[in-house]
């Protein structure tokens, strides 16, 4: 199983559509916040989406949990959890409701790390990243024994690849 994840596009609509684009064949796709396009905009159509701080419509949710097979998927922006200054506020909500993979925006970073047995994966930013000069979204496969991460450019370049043990 598959799963495209990306974040604070910020009113580039086309931008989603181009990632998507990429990957017609994908299971899932997660947008994490901050797409600042209205709830029903056609480039958000079908896709997992939360929250983000300049997201001003409340159709949102703040926080999106779901299963693929046997896995807990918790997405959120990260703006309520400070994600900015550390993961710990989100490490305890990850806990609390049971997520083996945590989906976040908010600090425009990309990255990925296994902390306590949970994936945590920030796909960075499509429009403005930090940390880094690449636009970027992540991949991840999900298989019975490992979370595969692909972290990738705009233009569908990979720039680093990160595979986790599942427990």
């Amino acid at each position: 199983m598959k799963m495209l994840v990306m974040s604070d596009t910020h009113g580039d609509s086309h931008v989603i559509e181009k990632v998507k684009g990429f990957y017609p064949e994908i299971d899932i796709v997660v947008h994490c916040g901050d797409s600042e396009l209205p709830y029903s905009h056609e480039a958000l159509e079908g896709l997992k989406k939360v929250r983000g701080n300049c997201d001003r419509e409340k159709a949102f949710p703040e926080e999106e949990m779901f299963m693929v097979h046997d896995v807990k998927i918790f997405v959120t922006h990260g703006h309520l959890f400070n994600v900015k200054n550390s993961i710990l506020s989100l490490s305890y909500r990850a806990k609390e409701v049971g997520a083996q993979i945590v989906c976040f925006g908010h600090s425009h970073i990309l990255g990925a790390e296994m902390m306590d047995d949970i994936l945590f994966l920030n796909p960075g930013s499509l429009l403005k990243p930090r940390g880094r000069k690449e636009k970027s979204f992540a991949v991840v496969e999900i298989n019975a024994t490992s979370f595969k991460v692909d972290c990738m450019t705009d233009d569908n370049q990979c720039m680093a690849t990160y595979t986790f043990d599942r427990q």
